[in-house]
């Protein structure tokens, strides 16, 4: 278990950013399917984990979001609607939080890159 305090960095941590998964394929809302992760810390039960990730312009249905997470948007944009309809866009500077089970539709319109937070 590692017990000490992890810095996030924008670039990525050690080993730099790598090709993520999380989004298919069919999400993606430009010709650009770039999607890039970099993990600063893992719990030993992978339970907490944080870091950077970076995706470029897609939009998903989330019939329940899967995990807790906090965000902070370094770049890019992202608008979050509830299932009452209601859109709140973040940018850059911008801290937010998505509750487990949460139902919503996530779009990024501009190539986003943030830190985040999650606990499963």
């Amino acid at each position: 278990m590692t017990t000490k305090p992890a810095r996030l960095i924008s670039e990525g941590h050690a080993g730099g950013m790598v090709a993520s998964h999380l989004v298919s394929a069919e999400a993606f809302t430009t010709s650009d399917q770039t999607e890039m992760i970099s993990h600063a810390y893992t719990s030993d039960d992978e339970s907490i984990l944080t870091g950077v990730w970076e995706c470029a312009p897609c939009k998903e249905e989330i019939d329940a979001y899967p995990v807790n997470e906090m965000m902070t948007v370094l770049d890019g944009s992202v608008t979050v609607t509830d299932a009452d309809g209601n859109a709140e866009t973040y940018v850059s500077g911008d801290t937010f939080f998505i509750p487990k089970g949460t139902p919503c539709t996530w779009e990024i319109t501009k190539t986003l890159r943030k830190f985040y937070m999650i606990a499963a």
